[in-house]
């Protein structure tokens, strides 16, 4: 049977217009599922969900996505009389720090500084953001810093752990961009259930969170295996602010967190310490506190405040200042000041 030529060309013409409907009903689509994404939100009691009472403030340009269950990080626990080993006493420390900053703008050239200076000079490094982007070649996290060079920072660090200095790692705790993005769970959340991010665009991790101990933990002790001296944990505090919902004792809470740190990483050569307000309830153990933005004028009264017996051992300034009355503690200063 032959379809007469208007029937054929009418039918063409439907076909063609179908086509093009459902195209552009595609193109509508993706559109608006792009617009919605920006919406949805994981929580810990409902899953993903949608909520249109975000304010800008809020919005990343990145969604937080559901964690991607992972194996559980081992961690070795050690116990009895002799769960921390003080062999090797900690001593007082005057030295120098290095900044992420420094080792963006020239690594090459922190790098002869540190050559120069004499062997058993305690020196700190910056290893890894507030975004959660590390410095070296970690086996932690696969995300690094493209504003550094990491071959060079890789050799820096075999520099230091091998040239005799003594060694410490500083990086931020609670305080992890990429970590929180992608464990939620383990994050601090507000009472719409998302959570709670700081005007550096960074989240903050919850401290009583089995997931965050076991994170910062496989840290330290990668660091140890590098040959760090000492790893220090700054960011460690709960955010001021009245969002966050966290159901306990947040004082408490940071100072079972951090002892817990410190028995189970810490070792006869290797440090686990913290930068904390003077009202931290430090640790027991090879642990120190280490402060900033502290006048010298108020050093000895905010030293006496940690109640330490040592505190010319146990307290690390931070500073620039070149006061005599930091010397009577531990102290460290920019790297600059070295030449």
């Amino acid at each position: 049977m032959t379809v007469p030529y208007r029937v054929r060309s009418a039918l063409k013409q439907c076909a063609i217009a179908i086509g093009v409907l459902a195209v552009v009903i595609a193109a509508v689509l993706l559109i608006w599922l792009a617009w919605l994404d920006r919406y949805v939100l994981y929580t810990r009691d409902q899953g993903a969900v949608l909520d249109f009472s975000q304010s800008s403030d809020h919005m990343s340009g990145q969604t937080v996505r559901e964690p991607v269950v992972e194996n559980p990080i081992s961690i070795y626990y050690n116990e009895g009389e002799n769960a921390i080993d003080l062999k090797q006493e900690l001593t007082q420390i005057i030295g120098y720090y290095i900044t992420a900053e420094e080792l963006e703008q020239d690594i090459a050239a922190v790098s002869r500084q540190v050559k120069a200076l004499p062997k058993d000079t305690p020196v700190m490094i910056d290893v890894k953001s507030i975004y959660g982007n590390f410095f070296y070649s970690s086996t932690v996290s696969e995300n690094r810093n493209s504003d550094l060079d990491i071959e060079a920072m890789d050799k820096l660090i075999q520099e230091l752990c091998s040239g005799g200095y003594y060694t410490i790692a500083r990086l931020p705790a609670l305080r992890d961009r990429l970590y929180g993005l992608n464990h939620v769970p383990d994050g601090l959340p507000v009472a719409a259930g998302y959570l709670w991010m700081d005007d550096y665009g960074c989240y903050w991790l919850n401290p009583a969170s089995d997931g965050t101990v076991n994170y910062l933990a496989q840290i330290a002790n990668e660091l140890k295996g590098l040959g760090f001296n000492e790893v220090v944990f700054c960011d460690y505090y709960f955010p001021e602010t009245t969002s966050i919902v966290f159901n306990g004792d947040k004082a408490q809470t940071l100072a079972d967190t951090a002892q817990t740190l410190v028995n189970t990483c810490s070792g006869d050569r290797f440090a686990v310490s913290f930068t904390a307000q003077s009202s931290f309830e430090a640790p027991t153990g090879r642990s120190r506190i280490y402060l900033q933005d502290v006048a010298a004028a108020q050093a000895a009264s905010t030293a006496e405040q940690l109640g330490f017996e040592d505190p010319d051992i146990r307290v690390v300034f931070l500073t620039d200042v070149h006061d005599t009355r930091f010397d009577a503690y531990s102290v460290l200063r920019p790297l600059a000041d070295a030449q």
